[in-house]
């Protein structure tokens, strides 16, 4: 186990915003190699406001520590809404392994039409939902950028990904790991969070100053990715994993919070980025030549999405 972050790349994402064309190249150029060789890398400069940032880990904990009756009446109910509550050993990300010891709250943006998911707020915390509807649309602006840069670095056009997310079928997950009591003893395999991959395009992370997130390196050791201050870790997921034809890898991952820190909360935020359900996920031109043709079949994003979670949650 590796403590240094610096093995994980650490990217300057001012000069793709702010810089000439050939910056941007240069920028998502470091992009591709991190996301071929990792499937993981930090963020710097990102665009994200800090404030907005610190006043939604201030409502991730505020909601966390209401009490349990009060999180079970906005609980998680189905995989095809994927909103609200999921308590403490609900999910399993690795599914040969005992419940992960966290709880989560998902949100996601809402669709017009009467039949169409509504997101579950607690009743009487107004000043919650008016900080997670404003830091959600934040990450959706956030997340268009890093997919301008990925289509550039994979020779298209620079709407490419961004237009087939259009309908912003995201996931924002709040995430909570409880201090765990002396002398706590887990089951057979029992973790914060199963090792895993994630099931979308991108997925975008915010942790707190505990931090506990693990990447597994492609010679399968494991490395912490600790906290650096004002960057986000941005890693790819299964589905830009199929699409790039693995040049871009969706990469193991876990929580293993350090045993200093064992006795404290752990809070991180991850804003899961997935396709239009009905964008059809194919080999990028770009990604296949002759010597590595076409890997998958095309499939569309939805019906990825739907079995990744019947899964986790055994529904």
């Amino acid at each position: 186990m590796s403590d240094d972050p610096s093995r994980i790349p650490v990217i300057d994402f001012g000069p793709f915003m702010d810089g000439t064309e050939s910056s941007r190249r240069a920028v998502a150029g470091q992009m591709r190699q991190a996301s071929k060789e990792w499937g993981f890398f930090y963020l710097a400069q990102c665009g994200m406001p800090q404030t907005q940032l610190a006043d939604a880990f201030s409502a991730s904990r505020s909601f966390f520590s209401l009490p349990i009756e009060e999180k079970n009446r906005v609980a998680w109910q189905n995989a095809q809404s994927n909103r609200g509550y999921v308590g403490i050993r609900r999910e399993r990300l690795d599914p040969s392994r005992p419940g992960d010891l966290k709880e989560a709250f998902n949100l996601a943006p809402e669709e017009p039409g009467p039949d169409a998911p509504r997101n579950l707020w607690p009743s009487g915390h107004g000043r919650f939902k008016d900080v997670m509807s404003g830091f959600l649309e934040e990450c959706i602006c956030t997340a268009d950028r890093v997919l301008e840069a990925f289509a550039l670095a994979l020779d298209q056009s620079a709407d490419f990904f961004v237009d087939a997310h259009s309908h912003h079928h995201h996931t924002l997950r709040l995430l909570h790991y409880p201090p765990l009591p002396e002398g706590f003893e887990p089951l057979d395999g029992e973790s914060r969070a199963g090792a895993h991959t994630d099931y979308g395009s991108i997925t975008l992370l915010f942790q707190d100053e505990v931090g506990g997130l693990e990447v597994r390196t492609r010679a399968g050791d494991w490395v912490r990715a600790a906290p650096i201050p004002g960057t986000v870790v941005v890693n790819t997921g299964d589905l830009m994993h199929r699409w790039t034809n693995h040049v871009f890898c969706s990469t193991p991952h876990r929580v293993n919070v350090a045993p200093e820190f064992s006795h404290r909360d752990r809070y991180s935020i991850a804003f899961f980025c997935h396709p239009n359900k009905d964008a059809e996920i194919a080999c990028i031109d770009s990604c296949a030549t002759a010597e590595s043709p076409a890997i998958y079949e095309p499939i569309s994003a939805g019906r990825h999405l739907q079995e990744k979670l019947a899964n986790t949650y055994g529904a």
